[in-house]
């Protein structure tokens, strides 16, 4: 659970649960106040059971009807499960176990014994969702009731580990000197394209959610900032339902000066890799929360090994040819899909970088350089992606830092230039080469925790069909 060790008092509470377990015998005697969800109540007549979780944990707290109020004694007795509860009492050690002799006794455990308390909200019955009980219900009525899934203990933990990977992200990227930037969600021109936009009203004039934070970093790096970073939401209106697609999304943002497409992948796999060694060292109880629920459903359990550096690079002509050999269907100038993935996971199942896009297949502000061609003939980019498995995690790449070329590919891609003068004017007076990459939090998550639908792991999803809760 999490680590509240640090954490204050508040106005309901003395400790936390979590604070109480981890102290355990220096708290032997104390009085405390707790204050948590009522997970069981069991006993009748004059004593109960009460087992109170919060967010960092869980105890037993002993009520006896000599040592309190009738009244408040028989409430908390009755009352429903997961309604909030306030206990204050002493902490004792609970009774140990019968073990077989010669068997090692386990580790103590405590419990608070009641004197005082006050029911802070009482919970509806019945639930809509299971909490401790396995009651089958689908994903869509679990993201309705998004609020009582958060209570079960591994979808609790995936939360957690989505704070962690955040965390230790950015202080990573920090670490290589990258500094943090926020981008407008409110554009006047699309940076991915001219499709798949969100349009809005912005007082009088037409606007559109932001579908990605690309050609503003872009603009700090020819500020001078040279190194930025953003973990932001982004937009993009795209009619897709699939396990691994959302219409709003948080991801990671990195743009260098003086870096190429290679300069970036290594940025970009340390910082995967300092994420797994960082939870690999820190949260492992988080993981075996998560691993816990994975194998009552009969599903392997997740293991957190630091992935070997550097990923394999296969360029998109190698990763055409693994296709084909593979018996699949695939020309050059294809887009490589899911399918194809299968083939090439098959010989490469973890991380690993597909760079050298063909030209026409990148964004119009992807770099490329007069010479570097396909098989076909057809123009190389600089641009990559970064799959795990069969799924794609990362889009990247060089940027392309002269302007005539910028405005030219706009107009390759049938955009105007003129609509873009707010980003290609800043490539008019001394642009240094520049590269970067957007990997999406969620893909990320998916990975360490094994979900198989990412909106397992996006605390409030946005898809085609939902906007609530």
């Amino acid at each position: 659970m999490r680590d509240s060790t640090n954490w204050e008092p508040t106005a309901y509470r003395t400790h936390t649960i979590g604070q109480v377990v981890a102290a355990g015998e220096s708290l032997v005697g104390s009085e405390v106040t707790i204050a948590g969800y009522a997970e069981t109540v069991r006993g009748r007549g004059a004593i109960c059971f009460l087992m109170l979780r919060d967010g960092t944990g869980r105890i037993q707290a002993f009520l006896k009807k000599d040592n309190m109020d009738d009244d408040l004694f028989d409430s908390i007795q009755s009352s429903t499960r997961e309604s909030t509860i306030q206990i204050t009492g002493k902490v004792a050690k609970k009774r140990p176990p019968k073990v077989p002799e010669g068997d090692p006794l386990p580790p103590p455990e405590f419990e608070v014994n009641a004197e005082d308390g006050m029911i802070l909200a009482v919970s509806d019955t019945p639930l809509p969702v299971g909490v401790t009980d396995e009651v089958n219900v689908g994903l869509d009525v679990r993201l309705d009731n998004r609020h009582l899934d958060l209570r079960r203990a591994h979808v609790n933990a995936m939360f957690q580990l989505r704070s962690k990977v955040l965390q230790y992200g950015r202080e990573h990227l920090i670490s290589e000197g990258f500094q943090e930037i926020n981008s407008p969600k409110i554009i006047a021109a699309a940076a991915e394209g001219g499709t798949n936009l969100f349009p809005m009203k912005y007082f009088e004039t037409d606007a559109y959610l932001s579908q990605s934070p690309q050609l503003y970093k872009q603009l700090a790096v020819l500020g001078g900032l040279e190194r930025v970073f953003e973990i932001g939401a982004a937009f993009r209106a795209e009619k897709h339902d699939t396990y691994r697609h959302l219409n709003e999304f948080v991801s990671f943002d990195i743009e260098g000066a003086w870096m190429d497409d290679e300069d970036v992948m290594g940025v970009q796999e340390r910082m995967i890799s300092h994420i797994w060694c960082k939870i690999s060292e820190n949260d492992m109880g988080l993981i075996d929360a998560v691993n816990e629920y994975r194998e009552s459903q009969g599903k392997d359990p997740v293991t957190v090994e630091a992935p070997a550096l550097p990923f394999p690079r296969i360029p998109y002509c190698e990763a055409i040819d693994i296709v084909k050999q593979g018996g699949g269907e695939i020309s050059w100038g294809d887009d490589i899909e899911s399918h194809h993935c299968d083939i090439i996971a098959e010989k490469y199942p973890g991380f690993h970088f597909i760079p050298r896009w063909p030209m026409s297949m990148k964004p119009f502000y992807i770099h490329h350089k007069e010479g570097e061609e396909g098989s076909t003939g057809g123009q190389l980019s600089r641009g990559f992606d970064l799959n795990y498995g069969r799924d794609e995690m990362t889009s990247g790449g060089a940027r392309e830092h002269r302007v005539e070329v910028l405005e030219q590919n706009l107009r390759d891609v049938g955009l105007d230039p003129a609509d873009f003068t707010f980003y290609t004017d800043g490539f008019r007076y001394g642009a240094p080469p520049h590269a970067g990459w957007g990997l999406g939090v969620a893909r990320l998550l998916m990975v360490l925790t094994g979900a198989g639908n990412v909106r397992e792991v996006v605390l409030f999803p946005r898809d085609r069909s939902r906007v609530t809760p």
